[in-house]
């Protein structure tokens, strides 16, 4: 059978108005209809139709979250020139399309608009240090005064973000002086605190040093001592007719005998040239017993005056 042309001719213009009526809408996506120029309805994820030359798409809105990247310049309370790059993440409100289409012309330029008069109110309340401080604090502020205005326009603000604080070069040069310096100065700090330790350490283990060595010459004085009690005991018992002056230069002479003995084995000593001879002990005990009396005349002199006052 065979199909005349204007036949043919009118299937086509009716798969043409099938064509152009459906209308296939993506998921996170919508699409607001209008008839004759004036708002319909809006179409959501899945398939609609609409009518052909009467009805039309006059949008598709996404509806993800979705950022936008502002620099703002800005000055700090103490004067320092700084651009901070802010993130705005917002989302269309599902129950507000109509008014997130139809309220903004260009809603990104007024979001960048809000960011801008936030971030130059909130910045020059700060120094520097406290912008990089409190930038977390800036970013709430912000958020909130934009989330206040952008929700009648169907507009949610999910985050704010302050992703770059950018000083001046200048201001950045001297800023790692500083820090630097700082660095420099708290090591010097922990070094002279080092070497205060060590020094008090070293110290400590020289007067302890020094103190035992002390009582060990102590101990060897006693020692020495006893030792001649002993042998001045032995010498009166063996010998009767032995004197006491006879004892005192044997004494003195094992003592002179025995010190040129130790200043010999100093490994210290290059040379030392000293007077010697074996009878000149008398003198040398001479000159020990007149001394032990005329300080022992001293002693007595000095009680009496003592008790006379």
């Amino acid at each position: 059978m065979q199909i005349s042309p204007p036949i043919i001719v009118l299937i086509a213009i009716l798969f043409v108005l099938l064509f152009v009526s459906i209308v296939i809408v993506k998921e996170a996506t919508a699409v607001i209809i209008e008839r004759l120029g004036k708002y319909k309805r809006v179409a959501n994820a899945g398939l609609t139709l609409i009518i052909p030359f009467i009805d039309r798409k006059a949008a598709k809105m996404n509806l993800r979250v979705q950022q936008l990247d502002v620099t703002v310049e800005t000055k700090t309370l103490d004067n320092v020139f700084v651009n901070l790059q802010v993130s705005v993440q917002y989302q269309i409100d599902s129950k507000k399309i109509k008014e997130s289409y139809y309220s903004l012309d260009h809603p990104k330029n007024q979001i960048a608009s809000y960011v801008f008069d936030d971030v130059r109110a909130e910045v020059p309340k700060l120094e520097l240090d406290d912008v990089f401080a409190k930038k977390d604090d800036i970013a709430r502020a912000v958020k909130k005064n934009i989330s206040d205005a952008m929700a009648e326009y169907g507009y949610g603000i999910i985050k704010t973000l302050i992703t770059d604080i950018d000083p001046n070069a200048k201001v950045k040069e001297a800023m790692n002086h500083i820090n630097a310096a700082k660095r420099d100065r708290e090591a010097a700090i922990e070094e002279g605190e080092a070497e205060k330790i060590k020094i008090i350490k070293e110290a400590e283990a020289q007067a302890e040093s020094k103190r035992l060595s002390g009582e060990g010459i102590a101990q060897q004085r006693i020692e020495i001592v006893r030792g001649f009690k002993e042998s001045v005991d032995d010498f009166k018992k063996s010998l009767d007719t032995v004197t006491h002056e006879e004892i005192m230069q044997f004494v003195l002479m094992t003592q002179y005998f025995d010190t040129i003995k130790d200043i010999g084995a100093n490994s210290k000593n290059s040379s030392i040239l000293m007077p010697h001879s074996p009878g000149a002990m008398k003198d040398f005990q001479e000159q020990i017993i007149t001394g032990t009396f005329i300080g022992n005349s001293l002693n007595d002199t000095e009680k009496e005056n003592k008790n006379k006052k």
